[in-house]
């Protein structure tokens, strides 16, 4: 036996090693500069287990659930089995042509019961992307079968995140998911102003900078012409940003705006949806009244892809009464095993309370825990909704100067992070935080401590580089 362990872990590197070496040579990596690994292997990640990710031995508190949407934690044995059951019972069928499944059937009617009242039409589909597309295009069908063909201008937001298909990056207000593909954010797309008052409020208060931020929308509407505008898509928090919240002038505005001008709107509930602010829906906490409403990472906490698009019961009502064959569609839409799946995790969502978890109890000790790093003066700002947070860190608490993005110093509080065995992400200058809903105190103290230590190493960092 002495003899039979350092073969086995010579064997487990030598593995290892191998599947490094594959991933390098062939792993076309999402959102990663490709020379990285070149310069050295990727981190595999092979287990998981409530809330901590495992590989290669090491074991990490992921704060960040996966990219927050493994909502009730990794590794439900629950969830295996459920799957286990669909994939014998029924692994594919597709929805083509007026045929369905009973999971599909019976998630539909699931999101309609949980979706704000008059939310009762729902299409299915595989991530945040595709059901951000699918928005647009039944936005743009709906003006176009009502006369109004000239309506196809969509404004989204600066920074905003709507995903990275051609339309969806065009959509996301970042040029760095653009210009490397020729991407070109011409008439039919524009940018208004994000709600983001620490950054761009100056001396204004809160509630007048939120008239101020939704009223770039109209200016927009306006520029374009109302008559060519489609529809206005927004995140009811820019998670991407972190957590960037708007003040509560900032949504009556722009429904104001929206009614004002016939422009549809659009809920980018990718994020948000399920709970992940304290409630099933943000439309609910910030009485949104949207048109559309798109989900995807919280429907089945990331155990499989899928995603769903709902339309209003007016939308929905005048689309089958004049479209025909909606010519739209993905070959696993309404996949039966998906489905399934995406009922079980709904399904724990509610049995074990955690949505309520998140409002009531655990959500708040995040929020208090988090605001005490608000002294550190590297930080100016704690912004933090139900389970997501962000840390803006600051050059200057007085100014709110940050520091230049090259200098990467929410990279370094981050990889510092990393070494004490935590997963936080870091977005410009901000980091975010968006565990899963069954995160322990003991769990948020730990962080909470880390990020303290880290925040403390870097600021001393920056002091003697001058």
């Amino acid at each position: 036996m002495a003899d039979q362990q350092p073969n086995n872990q010579a064997d487990a590197q030598a593995q290892l090693a191998t599947l490094q070496g594959l991933d390098q040579a062939h792993h076309m990596h999402p959102f990663t500069d490709p020379s990285t690994l070149k310069q050295a292997p990727p981190f595999l990640i092979d287990s998981a287990q409530d809330c901590y990710v495992s590989g290669q031995g090491i074991r990490l508190l992921d704060m960040m659930a996966g990219l927050a949407c493994v909502n009730i934690g990794y590794g439900n044995a629950e969830m295996a089995e459920t799957a286990a059951n669909a994939y014998k019972t029924l692994s594919y069928y597709h929805s083509f042509a007026a045929v369905s499944n009973p999971a599909a059937a019976a998630l539909c009617g699931k999101i309609a019961s949980l979706a704000p009242d008059e939310f009762n039409s729902v299409f299915l589909s595989n991530s945040g992307s595709e059901a951000n597309e699918t928005a647009i295009k039944i936005a743009h069908m709906y003006w176009k079968l009502k006369g109004q063909e000239n309506k196809k201008v969509i404004i989204a937001r600066d920074n905003s995140y709507h995903g990275s298909s051609i339309i969806t990056a065009a959509l996301t207000g970042n040029k760095a998911m653009q210009e490397p593909f020729g991407i070109e954010v011409g008439k039919d797309i524009r940018h208004a102003m994000m709600p983001f008052w620490y950054r761009l409020g100056g001396d204004m208060s809160l509630n007048d900078f939120g008239v101020k931020a939704a009223q770039s929308i109209e200016e927009q509407i306006l520029e374009a012409g109302p008559e060519n505008v489609a529809a206005f898509i927004g995140e009811p928090i820019q998670n991407a940003l972190g957590a960037v919240i708007p003040p509560e002038t900032y949504w009556p505005e722009v429904q104001r705006i929206c009614k004002k001008y016939d422009v549809l709107l659009i809920l980018d509930e990718v994020v948000t949806g399920f709970g992940r602010g304290g409630k099933w829906f943000m439309a609910e906490e910030y009485d949104i009244k949207p048109d559309i409403i798109t989900l995807a990472k919280g429907l089945s906490s990331a155990y499989v892809p899928i995603a769903a698009t709902i339309a209003s019961d007016a939308i929905a009502s005048f689309l089958e009464a004049n479209a025909g064959i909606i010519q739209h569609g993905f070959t696993t839409s309404s996949h039966p095993v998906t489905c399934t799946i995406a009922l079980k995790n709904i399904e724990i969502l509610e049995r074990e309370k955690l949505v309520e978890r998140v409002r009531d109890h655990i959500g708040p000790y995040f929020e208090k825990r988090l605001k005490l790093l608000e002294s550190h003066p590297l930080v100016g700002e704690v912004r933090v909704k139900g389970l997501m947070a962000g840390i803006e860190l600051v050059k200057d608490k007085k100014t709110r100067e940050q520091y230049p993005i090259e200098g990467m110093v929410c990279n370094h509080v981050s990889q510092a992070a990393l070494m004490k065995g935590l997963i936080i992400r870091p977005a410009g200058n901000a980091l975010i935080l968006c565990p899963p809903f069954i995160v322990s105190e003991r769990e948020i103290d730990l962080t909470v401590q880390a990020i303290n230590e880290c925040l403390s190493d870097t600021y001393q960092a920056l002091q003697e580089m001058g």
